[in-house]
């Protein structure tokens, strides 16, 4: 794997209200959860020029008061995306899309090596629902 792949660029982020409400809106959208974390998804044709994989990171408010709490909390899961994101990208066919919102739902933080076991674990299991999902249609 090139060192280049491990980058998180600003095309990997979902940043469109658009896309963040199709990614809510429910239609056709899944969850999965692996306390403290949260994973929304949903599968999408890809256009031309897009990511074949855009994240959303949220750490609500009413869980850390204080903007430095967050900010850790998101910069875990950042780098936790990072380092594991080629679990996901294997799977993902070329002419599909995935847009995931990772939601922080603990009032405490977690040693970075915790929360990457968990990002692992979520991101293995969209791989699989992509992979169960082509095999299935062949």
């Amino acid at each position: 794997m090139k060192s280049e792949d491990f980058h998180f660029r600003k095309s990997e982020r979902i940043a469109s209200q658009k896309q963040i409400d199709e990614l809510f809106a429910g239609v056709g959208s899944h969850t999965r959860a692996a306390f403290p974390l949260r994973v929304v998804y949903i599968k999408k044709v890809r256009e031309e020029g897009q990511q074949p994989a855009q994240l959303l990171i949220s750490v609500p408010k009413r869980r850390f008061r204080h903007a430095v709490d967050r900010n850790r909390v998101k910069r875990q899961l950042r780098e936790a995306y990072r380092t594991n994101k080629h679990l996901l990208l294997s799977a993902i066919p070329s002419d599909q899309t995935v847009f995931m919102a990772f939601i922080w739902l603990s009032d405490t933080h977690l040693p970075t090596k915790e929360i990457v076991a968990r990002v692992r674990f979520l991101l293995k299991h969209i791989a699989e629902n992509f992979l169960l999902k082509h095999i299935a249609e062949n």
